[in-house]
């Protein structure tokens, strides 16, 4: 899959949308758990920083499983920087596993890629962006 980013601003703080890297988990614009206002799979841009706070964006951001999405202020230098954080495994039911912290991920080429804060790894099988998840287990209804 192509590694495409794009940017959405409200003037005040940047999303980074990473689309190889979601999930589709959908915790970013579902009614119980997202901000619909902002998030909106259904309309393009799907992405709407203008229809919300800097404040509520970046606590949502924050809630993404998979890294797909994260944010910088404006007014700050675009984060580069590893997370601090400890590293965690965590096996999401009928989903993907989740690892948190800085790591490496290296190809069957040798080719390296440098991670941090969450990585969503495959554990169906049926990702068309191995060794990341896609989504793919929701529609081959994995159970695991």
């Amino acid at each position: 899959m192509k590694d495409i980013t794009k940017k959405y601003s409200n003037g005040e703080v940047t999303i980074v949308w990473k689309p190889a890297t979601c999930i589709h988990s959908t915790i970013c614009w579902k009614h119980a758990t997202g901000l619909p206002e902002v998030f909106n799979p259904m309309e393009k841009p799907w992405i709407k920083p203008e229809a919300s706070t800097t404040e509520k964006i970046i606590e949502q951001v924050k809630k993404c499983p998979s890294g797909a999405l994260s944010f910088y202020l404006n007014d700050q230098a675009e984060e580069n920087k590893e997370t601090i954080a400890e590293s965690i495994v965590e096996v999401t039911p009928n989903g993907p596993l989740l690892v948190y912290g800085n790591i490496t991920v290296k190809d069957k080429d040798g080719n390296e890629t440098h991670k941090n804060k969450v990585t969503a790894f495959c554990r169906c099988g049926a990702s068309s962006n191995k060794p990341y998840c896609d989504g793919t287990h929701r529609k081959i209804e994995f159970k695991g």
